[in-house]
């Protein structure tokens, strides 16, 4: 038994060292960055959502779910990361679908400018902090570029052992873990940068979304119409990148061939009330807070009346919940110092 124990220990003690490594060098997200930290917050929820948002930062900078809980009685979460592909927010919409079954699931169209794998650094911000299951692995397939192997997912030191000759003190402070850097998804700027002038976009010789982007967005749709969710498709009120009359089209032609609804607030600016000297942080590409408040209103609108969802402030499960997350939400506000934010996107 002596000669079985001491290996056995010995193989998880080396164990223990590796995982402990792994963490150590492992991004943590938190002082800069901190959208690599956005997926795995989801985990936490306690709460059930009416509302999936999934896509890029056109959703979780812009929409604002502690506005539609106060305002509507709307319970919702942004399951947004940056550059977020079509995808990889398929495969994020079946990891929540495991979890849950939301009435409404809102889909930004921007990603479907890309049909193919674009970074690294932005795959793994999505993908590293999704929980282990097949729409992880899904995920990973779907989205590495010619120089990532599926195996650096599998044991990320592989990736970054590097680091360990460049460690911060965020990787000791949350060795053990992270805190929460949004407010149900919702990633908060206050500072203001007004737009300026953006360059109208260069002629493309094809505006044709490509066959793999159609093929994750068709994906998405079965997926929903199979769990009986409502897919709601968006366009962001964002002045750039540049969104071609000619894309526009092809969502509007999209949701009318499988009778979905199809909000562009790019047209919708001047009734939500925007005004893009005051309403950004970066000068157009996304709104601050209350620009987010605005837009989040006006869809919550949208939301109750043509979705019909229902309010449920007054319902005890729900509200004692959002109660936390709203004074949360307002300390953060009373606290927040601009000069403290990251401009690194």
């Amino acid at each position: 038994m002596k000669k079985t124990i001491k290996p056995t220990v010995t193989i998880l003690i080396a164990i223990l060292i590796l995982a402990g490594l792994q963490r150590l060098v492992m991004p943590k997200y938190m002082s800069d960055i901190t959208e690599g930290n956005m997926i795995a917050d989801y985990y936490n929820e306690t709460v059930d959502h009416d509302v999936i948002f999934i896509g890029d930062c056109e959703v979780y900078e812009n929409f604002s779910p502690a506005v539609l809980w106060e305002d509507y009685g709307i319970s919702s979460y942004i399951r947004g990361s940056a550059e977020q592909l079509v995808w990889q927010s398929y495969y994020l919409l079946e990891d929540t679908l495991s979890y849950e079954t939301p009435d409404v699931v809102v889909f930004n169209v921007l990603a479907m400018e890309f049909n193919e794998p674009q970074r690294e650094s932005y795959n793994r911000m999505t993908i590293d902090g999704m929980r282990w299951s097949p729409s992880k692995i899904g995920a990973i397939n779907a989205s590495m570029t010619d120089e990532e192997s599926f195996i650096e997912y599998v044991f990320p030191v592989l990736r970054y052992h590097s680091r360990i000759t460049e460690l911060e003190d965020d990787d000791f402070k949350y060795f053990t873990g992270q805190h929460a850097t949004t407010f149900s998804g919702y990633y908060m700027r206050m500072d203001v940068l007004p737009a300026t002038d953006f360059p109208t976009g260069h002629g493309l010789m094809d505006y044709t979304f490509g066959d793999n982007a159609y093929y994750y967005l068709d994906k998405m749709r079965l997926l929903c119409e199979e769990k009986g969710v409502e897919l709601v498709l968006i366009k962001a009120p964002s002045l750039y990148p540049v969104w071609y009359d000619e894309w526009d089209q092809q969502m509007v032609d999209y949701a009318a061939k499988y009778n979905l609804k199809y909000y562009n607030f790019l047209e919708d600016t001047d009734v939500i009330g925007l005004d893009f000297n005051e309403d950004t942080y970066d000068a157009g590409l996304h709104l601050n807070l209350y620009g987010a408040t605005k837009l989040s209103r006006y869809f919550g609108d949208i939301l109750v009346n043509d979705c019909q969802l229902a309010d449920h402030r007054n319902d005890v499960s729900y509200s004692s919940i959002w109660d936390k997350k709203l004074t949360e939400y307002y300390n953060f506000i009373d606290s927040y110092n601009p000069a403290l934010e990251s401009k690194d996107k």
